[in-house]
């Protein structure tokens, strides 16, 4: 990845998609969302990122790092760890 964007493949109707956008928000941390019913290349990213899965959200960070399906706690420690809270 070439800046500083996180990336969050999500689905307007996935409760952990829900989830996740709270504690971007809850932390103030931006996020770009793409809906990967509306974005063909990014679902083909989504599905060989997860092995053939449709799994989300995905969320890609800035030095490279994805986590799939995070808890809002897997989403804390990754923000501590890249700096964005504190």
């Amino acid at each position: 990845m070439t800046d500083s964007t996180i990336k969050m493949y999500s689905t307007k109707w996935c409760p952990d998609c829900f989830r996740a956008k709270w504690a971007f928000e809850k932390h103030g941390v931006p996020v770009e969302v793409i809906d990967i019913d509306q974005d063909r290349s990014a679902s083909e990213f989504v599905k060989r990122t997860n092995n053939g899965m449709m799994s989300v959200p995905t969320i890609v960070f800035p030095d490279e790092s994805i986590l799939t399906e995070p808890s809002a706690r897997d989403l804390e420690v990754k923000f501590r760890e890249l700096g964005l809270v504190g």
